[in-house]
């Protein structure tokens, strides 16, 4: 049979479908829900730094003010009364995740500074976690703070972890570096066990009835899986660290792709949230069928196949591909030009 058997932050999994952090893990039933389908590891719902400050601020604030921040929508956030259970609450809830499932739960620390609050990583990984993803997602607003300033935060922010804990750290970041190869490098360096790409950015909406700022949350599209597709097929074999591509992964095809380019996994929520819970044995079995009839017979082996290491043509990566795009869409723009004047008559 096809071995869909991967690797991720040292961890063996039965396969290359990993749930992401979002509300389906906001429950022990939605847990136990999302291994009965076939999701190979469970990335939990984020605990939020400002949670872990919560004696110095008020959180009824934090609920309401500042969407545009939070990397993961108020909409998917879990309830004032829940929020309140802060630290304490996320510790007992990997407890009890670990007690039931037989698969990897790795935890999501959701932070934006660098602080004390670094140092609760070593009770996620006293709590029973497997790993944690570390899920930096800041905006700067101040024009007093340089490019060099940011990727520094994210550098110190990880550095800082990593000091904490003995489990496998994974960042998850944006695609918004003027060098996103060199980020990629230095995240690697400072010793991250896996690069999560990327982070959606949650732009907020303006209520014109009520005319106040409000969270838009979209879920993704599968175009959106040209971003972490580009950026992986480029990393692939030029570090250290497991690459999960994230955003944009709805179907067989999706992952597939993914995998080839060099993805070690792939983190699904919209087309769950879409599809249901069940839409992972779809995927699963698209996945192996298209194997069997391509005659693969492990992820290892398609792994990185049509990476920008491997690919025939490593220009269709840069920018010789997008001069072909550019001139490919004249030409259509002409030929489209030309059937007008021929069926108008003109």
């Amino acid at each position: 049979m096809t071995d869909l058997s991967t690797t991720y932050l040292g961890l063996k999994l039965r396969t290359p479908l990993v749930a992401s952090s979002s509300p389906l893990s906001q429950e022990i039933g939605g847990i136990r829900s999302l291994e009965d389908a076939g999701a190979s590891a469970v990335v939990l719902y984020s605990l939020f730094e400002e949670q872990l400050r919560q004696e110095s601020l008020d959180l009824e604030h934090h609920l309401n003010a500042g969407t545009e921040s939070f990397a993961e929508s108020l909409t998917y956030f879990p309830q004032p009364a829940r929020f309140r259970t802060g630290p304490e609450g996320y510790l007992n809830y990997i407890l009890k995740a670990k007690e039931a499932v037989n698969i990897p739960i790795i935890a999501s620390l959701n932070c934006s500074t660098l602080g004390g609050w670094v140092k609760f990583a070593q009770r996620i990984e006293q709590a029973g976690a497997d790993a944690i993803e570390c899920n930096i997602y800041f905006i700067p607003t101040t024009m007093d703070i340089s490019g060099a300033e940011v990727e520094k935060l994210y550098i110190d922010i990880l550095r800082e972890v990593k000091i904490s804990v003995h489990i496998p750290v994974a960042v998850k970041l944006s695609p918004f570096f003027s060098n996103m190869a060199n980020m990629a490098k230095r995240l690697d360096d400072a010793g991250a066990n896996g690069l999560v790409l990327f982070n959606r950015f949650y732009q907020p909406d303006i209520d014109l009835d009520e005319l106040e700022i409000k969270p838009n949350v979209l879920l993704s599209s599968p175009q959106e899986l040209r971003l972490p597709m580009t950026w992986i097929g480029i990393l692939y074999g030029r570090i250290r660290a497991n690459l999960a591509a994230t955003s944009g992964v709805h179907g067989p095809e999706d992952v597939i792709k993914l995998l080839m380019v060099g993805s070690d996994v792939t983190m699904l929520c919209s087309t769950l949230f879409r599809n249901g819970i069940g839409h992972l044995r779809h995927i699963e079995h698209g996945v192996r069928e298209w194997m069997e009839e391509h005659e693969y017979e492990s992820v290892y082996q398609m792994q990185g196949s049509m990476s920008q290491l491997r690919c025939p043509d490593p220009g269709a990566f840069e920018r010789a591909q997008y001069m072909r795009a550019v001139k490919g869409m004249q030409h259509v723009l002409v030929t489209g030009r030309e059937a007008w004047r021929v069926l108008s008559g003109e």
